[in-house]
């Protein structure tokens, strides 16, 4: 009998497209810490947030939270209008629109409200033990080695982390060596840990966004 990959929400049952997505979902399903490896547009935040979601309808989990290095992608906090709140929330905002995907609004809304939902920027996660939860790190290419040590330590009782991240879209400072990159080199024979690697068969966006991550691939493959 063939596994049931479906990740049921409020909003929408989701099913996996690809043969990758499928191998994520069960990695996620079958292990404490998922490593989900490739472009943009192959599904992986939106599966993580997915399944983060359906785990607590499940009442598998009693938090989600959610959070990425605000890591300046070329831009400079500094120069941006507001307090630390505004200047931070545009780099979240990606798993906010994934939320809402799952959830309505106002549910979302509560559930951040009173605790049950939290997404905040890695920086927030030092220090602390993350139990009975689903933890998504999101553009974790921009974590430092000593950041994703300081992550990935964090795992609590009966919490699930789910590693998201694109080697090639790193937006550290030249030179620095990339905590994702680290991590699947220390890590990738710890047996209770999954890594997942996506390719631009899998980019569920417009069709064109494939095409281009592939002629990147080969350009970089060329040099």
């Amino acid at each position: 009998m063939t596994e049931d990959l479906t990740l049921k929400t409020k909003l929408r049952h989701i099913n996996p497209r690809t043969a990758n997505q499928s191998a994520f979902i069960e990695a996620m399903n079958t292990h404490d810490m998922t490593f989900g490896l490739g472009p943009a547009g192959t599904g992986k935040t939106f599966l993580a947030v997915a399944k983060a979601v359906a785990d607590m309808e499940a009442n598998k989990v009693d938090k989600i939270i959610l959070t990425r290095p605000a890591v300046e992608a070329g831009e400079n906090l500094g120069f941006l209008p507001g307090d630390l709140k505004e200047k931070i929330d545009p780099y979240l905002r990606p798993l906010y629109d994934a939320l809402y995907d799952m959830l309505p609004r106002d549910i979302v809304d509560k559930k951040i409200e009173n605790g049950e939902i939290e997404i905040a920027p890695l920086a927030y996660m030092r220090g602390r033990t993350l139990s009975h939860a689903v933890v998504i790190l999101d553009e974790a290419q921009n974590t430092t080695p000593m950041q994703m040590k300081m992550f990935l330590t964090r795992l609590g009782e009966g919490s699930k982390m789910v590693i998201n991240g694109d080697l090639t879209q790193t937006d550290l400072p030249r030179g620095m060596e990339s905590g994702l990159k680290d991590a699947e080199r220390i890590l990738k024979n710890v047996p209770e840990i999954a890594f997942v690697a996506f390719d631009e068969h899998d980019v569920v966006r417009h069709g064109l966004v494939s095409k281009i991550v592939n002629a990147y691939a080969k350009d970089k493959e060329a040099k």
